[in-house]
């Protein structure tokens, strides 16, 4: 079974080489030694969130802390071309269950898109909560999926907002049920972003559809069925991603 991997602070493993010792604390280290009880002897793998990836034992355990050895350390490139994820807030989680399974099938970026259907609002004070559970969400899934790095989480966009994101991404792509453009059969370029745009429960509206390719995007269908919310985008990166990735 593959080693639980945690997130060390930023920096924390700059200069580091094979038998150096870093310590696990924070909130990391209470769940470390708190909720997954790892103990002394144990192998870990822990990360810095740049992509430095690093095996290590536990030399010893505190009450909210693990002194790790470090045995072997690797940097794990970027991935090209880059995968951006405009995910519709939607009701009953089906978003957070949207960005979860896109962190484990290797989003880089998610961003929330408050669409003209979107039954869920984010104002005020439940924006801000909202916008740091998704953070939890995708800290959470990184980790699950042995991830050296953790997806960003962009503030919520309207309509202008993703429009100019489409207008920069070296591929904007739209999930709409009536397109006649398979996704499968779309090329990916070499570098650059590609952005994947996902509607809520109630699809993407038409001045919106019409805005988005006006803006250069490509109305995309992934098949004959219509997926939720909370399936379309996660089943869309791994069309991508057997494409360009999975090789």
């Amino acid at each position: 079974m593959t080693a639980p991997l945690f997130f060390l602070d930023a920096g924390q493993l700059d200069g580091a080489a094979t038998g150096s010792t870093v310590v696990l604390s924070g909130a990391e280290g209470r769940h470390a030694a708190t909720v997954r009880r790892i103990a002394a002897g144990e192998s870990v793998l822990v990360a810095d969130g740049t992509g430095l990836r690093a095996s290590a034992f536990v030399q010893r355990v505190d009450r909210d802390e693990l002194q790790l050895v470090l045995e072997s350390l690797e940097r794990v490139p970027a991935a090209v071309p880059r995968f951006v994820l405009v995910q519709a807030l939607a009701k009953g989680d089906r978003d957070e269950q949207a960005i979860e399974a896109a962190t484990e099938l290797g989003v880089d970026e998610v961003v929330p898109w408050q669409a003209e259907r979107s039954i869920v609002i984010w104002r005020g004070e439940r924006a801000a909560r909202a916008h740091r559970k998704w953070q939890s969400v995708v800290l959470a899934a990184a980790k699950q999926s042995r991830r050296p790095t953790v997806p960003t989480v962009a503030p919520a966009a309207d309509r202008r907002a993703v429009v100019d994101l489409v207008g920069r991404a070296s591929l904007a792509l739209v999930l709409h049920e009536d397109a006649d453009t398979a996704l499968a059969s779309v090329p990916l370029p070499a570098d650059g972003d590609v952005l994947l745009v996902v509607g809520p429960e109630g699809g993407i509206s038409p001045g919106e559809l019409d805005a988005f390719v006006a803006a250069g995007a490509l109305s995309v269908r992934l098949g004959d069925t219509v997926l939720r919310s909370s399936s379309a985008g996660p089943a869309a990166l791994a069309v991508l991603s057997a494409a360009g990735r999975w090789r």
